[in-house]
């Protein structure tokens, strides 16, 4: 295993089809939405990598230093290290799209991601969490972002869901907010709307 790689499952799909990333949440692993993904495009590539980071014993794609508060040198290693892995991955199945899912942490490494490499045709961001000010990024405009949220969530307060769909959407991206009245719990509303975003790529 090389520096850029990671723990991961993959499905091999049919050629000429999509590749979907999909990122678990902190304490989750590649197991977490594997299936799912294999459901929502039966004939894509599906890639599910575990994240390389230990917060006392659950995994997670970057450290942090508490509850929202973000170590950002290990971001930044954790998004180029990703960048290489998307990269390779999609570029050796020869994919049409680059998609992306993840919820919780995994939805935070999908965001930046997005914000400092573009990288994602078409991304659903479950309950993200992005607590600085991003940078502008001229390379989104078009990009399909989807972010659904809880509006009692108190991991990812709706203030700041709000502000990252206010970024995306400054950086002319195509971006759907789904919310319910709950906090940091996937409900179906937010599984209808994954659909309805990937089902193009089906």
């Amino acid at each position: 295993m090389n520096d850029n790689s990671y723990v991961h499952r993959l499905h091999a799909g049919a050629p000429g089809k999509p590749i979907l990333f999909v990122f678990h949440g902190t304490g989750g692993d590649e197991n977490q939405f594997f299936d799912f993904g294999r459901r929502l495009l039966p004939d894509a590539t599906i890639v599910s990598p575990r994240g390389d980071v230990s917060e006392f014993g659950a995994a997670r794609f970057f450290k942090r230093t508490g509850e929202g508060v973000y170590d950002m040198d290990d971001l930044a290693r954790a998004t180029d290290k990703m960048t290489a892995f998307v990269t390779t991955l999609a570029k050796e199945h020869g994919s049409t799209d680059v998609l992306g899912l993840g919820f919780s942490n995994g939805a935070n490494i999908l965001a930046n991601l997005l914000i400092e490499k573009g990288l994602f045709d078409a991304s659903a961001l479950m309950h993200p969490l992005i607590p600085f000010k991003p940078k502008a990024n001229v390379g989104l405009e078009g990009r399909k972002i989807l972010i659904t949220a809880g509006e009692r969530d108190p991991i990812g307060p709706a203030p700041v869901t709000r502000a990252l769909a206010d970024y995306f959407e400054a950086q002319k991206a195509s971006v759907t907010t789904e919310w319910h009245a709950g906090g940091h719990d996937i409900r179906q509303n937010e599984i209808d709307a994954i659909h309805r975003l990937f089902d193009a790529y089906r």
